[in-house]
């Protein structure tokens, strides 16, 4: 680049994380702004590891895929009493939050990642952008990305009609131990990633890194995600935790209130595929996190832009959330030397492919999330269920 920009993030989360490194290597001074005061961990959470998720800690940092990423050879969905329904070989591979952030943080040096520095606000002044921290601190920086997550206080700020819009159902997840499952169960469920179809939802099963990092089948963490419709009216009483606090997005593990747990458990025991059942049943500490979808007509303002889920949030069902915001960050990181550092140029080409890849994204999870849903059903084997982020399987 003819220069080099000076660049803050806001958000050390996997997207803003990953943006980081990209633009470092790159040649632009980047240090990473995350509010939190202690080192970030997930909940324990699997995630699909998309080829725009593993290409900076495995392609860049050189970080062993084995180290942090189990793998599957089958897509098997399940009758209600347990047989294999459809059944195809397709490969995945999944990770976890905890152990994806801890590849990502190899690859960026720790001394530009500052705990404990919330936002209070930003505000351009002419080549750079002031930004005001909570603690008083004050940076002045070339480019401020703002990945700030679903909860964006700078969408908010930037967008202001802008508003998540509820998709009509709630994910509970939760995590178990491979070792706890019985012999069948295991059998049925180790190698794959599993599914089963409702009458008002599906659930899908599969194997992530333990909580050490382990990849060893029987040494894993078997994942849940069951989608399951709740209706607006009564989606703030799911949201709210056991001591009575409303939650905006998602209730974490321990605090979903017991009688919504107790009755999840009564349709785990009613509804599910007895392998899929007996893990339901055995995961101590499920939580939910409530579906939503944003879209957004702007990225970039100026000196500014938004980045994962700051901007477009699309509906699991194409596993492609972290991959997107991985590729905000690639393809910022390539703007910016294809425009030799000028920031705005940089921006603007950078909007223009990002704003039509998350509304293309944000279609087909809509489509896949109401098809499962409310409408006749996940059709076993067809491709567009695939995972991937440009295209299924891509």
């Amino acid at each position: 680049m003819d220069r080099a920009p000076v660049v803050a993030i806001i958000g050390g989360s996997l997207g803003g994380l990953t943006a980081a490194c990209v633009l470092r290597d790159a040649g632009c001074e980047v240090d990473v702004f995350e509010r939190s005061t202690g080192a970030l961990q997930g909940r324990g959470a699997g995630i699909a590891a998309l080829e725009q998720t593993l290409r900076y800690p495995v392609h860049r940092a050189g970080v062993p895929l084995e180290d942090f990423c189990s793998t599957t050879d089958w897509i098997r969905f399940l009758h209600p009493d347990g047989s294999v329904r459809h059944e195809q070989k397709h490969r995945y591979v999944f990770s976890s939050w905890n152990a994806a952030y801890r590849a990502l943080m190899t690859g960026f040096p720790a001394q530009h990642y500052h705990l404990g520095h919330e936002m209070a606000s930003f505000r351009d002044v002419g080549t750079k952008v002031e930004v005001i921290f909570a603690n008083s601190r004050v940076r002045q920086v070339d480019l401020l990305v703002c990945a700030d997550g679903i909860t964006s206080t700078s969408r908010a700020r930037l967008l202001p009609g802008v508003s998540p819009r509820y998709a009509g159902y709630v994910a509970w997840r939760g995590v178990l131990p491979e070792s706890q499952l019985g012999a069948a169960a295991f059998e049925r469920l180790h190698g794959a990633i599993t599914y089963q179809q409702l009458p008002a939802g599906h659930i899908l099963v599969y194997p992530i890194p333990a909580s050490e990092g382990s990849i060893r089948a029987g040494k894993r963490l078997m994942n849940m995600v069951w989608y399951r419709n709740v209706d607006r009216n009564e989606l703030e009483r799911v949201l709210t935790d056991r001591h009575g606090e409303a939650r905006p997005v998602s209730v974490p593990p321990g605090m979903v209130s017991p009688d919504l747990v107790q009755g999840m458990r009564n349709q785990a025991h009613d509804l599910l595929a007895p392998p899929i059942a007996e893990f339901v049943l055995r995961v101590e500490e499920p939580f939910i996190q409530a579906v939503f979808d944003i879209d957004v007509p702007q990225m970039a303002f100026g000196r500014v832009c938004l980045l994962g889920d700051a901007a477009f949030v699309a509906r699991p069902h194409a596993a492609a959330g972290t991959a997107k915001a991985a590729e905000d960050g690639w393809v910022l990181g390539e703007e910016l030397l294809n425009a030799g550092g000028d920031v705005p140029a940089a921006l603007g080409s950078w909007q223009r492919r990002q704003l039509k890849l998350g509304a293309k994204l944000l279609r087909r999870t809509r489509w896949i999330g109401d098809t499962a849903q409310f409408g006749p059903g996940l059709t076993p084997g067809d491709p567009r269920l695939i995972f991937g982020l440009y295209e299924p399987g891509r």
